[in-house]
């Protein structure tokens, strides 16, 4: 389970994928190479939080989207990488395909309800 701010341990995962250090990161979105090594720690470490236009560059650069830091748990953050490589038609389609899962679940679960008296679940719960 993630601390309440993502960032620090997403960005560290993100980071040590593409095997560079926290310095040339820094360097790399335009930090001065005197402080990058630095001031990337302390957002590794969750002493400071990168402001947005900070955290796109780091995103750009490590090549995963900006929502992949806000995620709340590993497997959506996973599926933010996934769906972001993904060209419009695609990520269309598959919406398209999460509705129709959506719906079937749905379907299962009053089935289930009308099959099985003792699971009393009220619609309105869902």
């Amino acid at each position: 389970m993630l601390s309440d701010n993502p960032i620090p341990l997403r960005l560290k995962q993100a980071r040590n994928k593409i095997g560079i250090s926290q310095k040339e990161l820094g360097i790399k979105i335009g930090m001065d190479e005197s402080s990058a090594s630095g001031r990337m720690n302390h957002y590794e470490k969750g002493r400071h939080v990168p402001d947005i236009v900070t955290l796109r560059k780091i995103a750009q650069e490590l090549n995963v989207p900006l929502n992949y830091f806000l995620c709340e748990d590993d497997l959506s953050a996973e599926l933010a990488c996934l769906i972001s490589r993904l060209d419009n038609t695609a990520k269309k389609a598959l919406i398209s395909e999460l509705e129709k899962l959506e719906d079937l679940e749905l379907e299962k679960v009053v089935e289930q309800r009308e099959n099985s008296p003792e699971i009393a679940i009220d619609i309105k719960d869902l």
